[in-house]
């Protein structure tokens, strides 16, 4: 039920086009990567980044009383040999249940630590957190000492949120490809694996949210 519900969310992301373009996606990433770079007390560990497959970075706006609903919108990079891929366009939309009141707006970056987080998004269709993707808040600063010895979750999260709200959890979120707002950026039809594989050049349009990434 509540993934039904969570699809609707993920219809209306479509139909209203939340979130703009693949452009403002791009641009709202490079100023979240920033706005995690002011804060290294909780921000990314280097070896968490330095070990990552993929990010997802996206904006998500979330609100409600008693029932609960997010929709969001944002991208997915992954790790190729040299550098990181063309971005894909993703839309996120969750609900849930219990006491949660007033709204916020979260900056998320999703790290994925293994190749089978990255297939999921490169695979297109709806994905579904928790489960065989596993989840779990990440490591957080930025010298912190991470231990890579036991399996990671296969996706760590971080967040940056403003506002109030209450039960945030990214558990049974749901993500899906936009795929009308990739092939309007890229001018052509494209799927998600094409990008994060690599068979498409990374877009100069994007060269700002690459550095970021090299840099942090």
């Amino acid at each position: 039920m509540l993934k039904k519900l969570a699809l609707f969310l993920l219809l209306l992301i479509n139909q209203f086009s939340y979130g703009d373009s693949l452009q403002s996606d791009i641009d709202r990433a490079v100023v979240t990567i920033r706005d995690f770079k002011r804060m290294p007390e909780t921000s990314i560990p280097y070896e968490v980044l330095k070990n990552a497959q993929g990010l997802v970075i996206l904006n998500e706006v979330k609100g409600g009383f008693i029932f609960s609903g997010g929709i969001g919108s944002g991208l997915v990079v992954a790790r190729l040999n040299q550098g990181w891929s063309a971005p894909s366009a993703i839309g996120t939309g969750s609900v849930g249940w219990g006491f949660q009141i007033g709204g916020e707006v979260t900056d998320l970056v999703l790290v994925l630590n293994t190749k089978a987080a990255v297939d999921a998004f490169a695979h297109g269709g709806s994905i579904t957190l928790g489960g065989n993707l596993s989840i779990a808040v990440g490591p957080v600063g930025r010298t912190a000492e991470v231990d890579l010895v036991l399996p990671p979750a296969a996706i760590y999260t971080y967040s940056i949120s403003r506002g109030i709200f209450g039960g945030v959890s990214l558990k049974g979120a749901v993500f899906v490809e936009r795929a009308s707002d990739n092939a309007a950026f890229y001018g052509f039809q494209v799927v998600p694996s094409q990008l994060l594989y690599g068979q498409v050049p990374p877009p100069p349009s994007a060269w700002a949210l690459y550095n970021e990434l090299n840099q942090f």
